[in-house]
């Protein structure tokens, strides 16, 4: 068998160089080229050779009560060895699919660099799961074995399917207990060497727009992929990083596995049942965390905090998962003296468009292309264009992009075509060559033959203190096509009344270009995905339903909803004449 070192020799090259060029985007795209081994197993080739003697912390996760759990890169490399072990001997191997449905816990961590080793495809699945969604991932992933909490074997009783079940923290009859690693042999040896593009991981996506797709990735393209995340987030050994993601998601492999642990860095966790922002920036200012990652819900939540109360050892400060207003990005700038950086990429992809360490910040721009990809903007004729869909050039194909929507060619074939992946994001590109997302190719709407970008009004309506979250859907009207309607969550404090309505449409008419402005509103809890995105595809049927064709009524107005039409002049109060219903 080849020495693992060979396999890692390029992926530790390239990981070099992005470290050297931390702080010089173009020149670290100049001079990046993906690693492309014949054969690879992270978790082999790479995890074990920097773990060895190596005490430095790899996983600390502090609970809400303050107990914590710590264990350095070479406990877990020995840890990852028994659960390797223990796997093969509960009858799993190479190619065997496992649901993986954890919290954030200590066994996840290991699981998933023990069936790395092994050779096992890992299918990661948030706890929070029905049964429908669990018969579609049984069913569409051929699952061979389930590892889950006690709490959650219940959900499994009489799920159809012939598959190992493996039960953490307790005893469960019918399961065996994950407790048998602990007398597991602490080396393991593999079967034979990993090619890189056999399958690793299979993602389901978190279905904003239709069905969760069933993403395919191999040991190459999320473990090398990840070396774009880990530059963006600019991570160096010693970094003590904390990215609040739920386990099942791909952003949770992206920034609490992957990319801290290809810089060397320590994956920090704040394991609470229920996110306080207060609870979370104690922990960051009392453990030194060093590096912070969130999503925009978590920062808004974070922003009506007093943050400058708080000396953290913070240096670097990202954000992803849905765009982050530049509003947000000011008030945490002047709290602590750092700037988010946002970022952009998809379960399909590794990161693929930042605003990168050591470069000038655009607020409320996703960033620049990163090293190892190509981006182009298509519009719908395939034509370049300043504002289109973001595509990624295929020759040569980025490591860090899937290899197919598995259950489905004909998706797979759509979005790979033309020399290109299609993203189904739109973006716009400014003189200097920054992107700004504009939205899903499903969210965009028109208005007046006016292209209208969600996003960009929701960024608006936002800034007003009365909003929580907002998301605009086109709402059907005879003379305009459509008109922007918001759907907004209330800040706290606030009521559902028709001064709040007015205050938010005069402060929106205001900010917004004429063809922009946002003319109906409705107060109302906004749907989502189990992973949190807001579902605009269910408000934009609501709409449709509602008011599409001979349904238009001009005088009907359901609970709780507005029109700017109700106010004569932007403050009176509504006409009596409206039929609310």
């Amino acid at each position: 068998m080849t020495d693992n070192s060979d396999f890692a020799r390029d992926f530790l090259a390239a990981r070099k160089l992005l470290v050297k060029h931390r702080d010089d985007l173009d020149a670290a795209c100049r001079a990046f080229v993906w690693p492309r081994p014949p054969h690879f197993n992270w978790a082999l080739d790479y995890f074990d050779a920097m773990a060895a003697g190596n005490d430095r912390p790899a996983l600390w996760i502090v609970d809400d009560d303050g107990a914590e759990f710590k264990a350095s890169f070479a406990e877990m490399s020995v840890r990852s060895n028994r659960v390797a072990n223990f796997l093969r001997e509960h009858g799993l191997g190479r190619g065997d699919p496992i649901l993986l449905m954890l919290g954030n816990v200590p066994p996840l961590w290991e699981i998933m660099l023990g069936a790395i080793k092994l050779g096992c495809v890992l299918i990661p699945s948030t706890t929070l799961l029905g049964r429908a969604d669990l018969v579609d991932r049984m069913e569409r992933g051929t699952v061979a074995c389930v590892v889950t909490a006690a709490a959650e074997t219940g959900k499994f009783d009489g799920l159809p399917g012939d598959y190992r079940r493996i039960v953490v923290g307790g005893e469960v009859s019918g399961w065996a207990s994950y407790g048998g690693v602990d007398s597991a042999p602490a080396d393991f040896s593999p079967d034979r060497e990993t090619g890189a593009n056999d399958p690793l991981l299979l993602y389901f996506t978190s279905g904003t727009t239709a069905k969760p797709k069933l993403v395919l990735h191999t040991h190459a393209s999320y473990p090398i992929g990840h070396l774009s995340t880990m530059y963006w987030l600019g991570l160096r050994e010693g970094d003590i990083h904390l990215n609040i993601s739920s386990p099942g998601w791909a952003k949770h492999a992206w920034s609490c596995f992957f990319a801290p642990w290809n810089a060397g860095a320590t994956v920090f966790v704040h394991a609470f049942e229920r996110f306080d922002a207060k609870a979370t920036l104690d922990v960051i200012a009392g453990n030194g965390v060093t590096s912070l990652c969130a999503p925009p819900t978590v920062w808004r939540l974070f922003v009506q905090q007093d943050l400058a109360a708080w000396k953290t050892s913070l240096t670097k400060l990202t954000g992803a998962g849905e765009p982050l207003n530049p509003e947000v990005i000011e008030a945490v700038r002047q709290a602590w003296g750092l700037t988010i950086r946002d970022g952009y990429g998809q379960t399909e992809t590794t990161a693929l468009i930042a605003n990168a360490p050591g470069g000038k910040v655009r607020p409320g721009a996703m960033g620049e292309p990163l090293p190892g990809f190509r981006v182009a903007l298509l519009d719908a004729e395939g034509h370049a264009a300043e504002e289109g869909e973001i595509c990624i050039a295929l020759d040569p194909r980025p490591v860090g992009l899937m290899t197919c929507y598995l259950d489905n060619p004909e998706k797979t074939a759509a979005a790979m075509t033309g020399g290109y992946y299609r993203t189904g994001d739109i973006a716009r590109r400014d003189d200097d060559g920054y992107l700004t997302f504009v939205g899903r190719t499903d969210d965009v709407f028109k208005s007046s033959d006016y292209r209208i970008s969600p996003f960009e009004l929701e960024s608006v309506l936002i800034e007003h203190d009365a909003v929580a979250e907002a998301a605009v859907v086109p709402s059907p009207d005879p003379l305009r096509l459509a008109v922007p309607k918001g759907f907004v969550a209330l800040a706290p404090g606030w009521q559902p009344t028709a001064e709040t309505a007015s205050a938010i449409l005069t402060y929106a008419r205001a900010h917004l270009a004429p063809f922009k402005r946002v003319r109906r509103l409705e107060f109302a809890d906004l749907p989502r995905t189990i992973s949190g995105k807001i579902r605009r595809v269910e408000l934009r049927a609501l709409e449709a339903e509602r008011r599409g064709g001979d349904r238009y009524d001009p005088d009907k107005r359901y609970e709780n909803e507005y029109w700017w039409d109700d106010f004569a002049a932007g403050d009176r109060p509504l006409a009596d004449r409206r039929q609310r219903l």
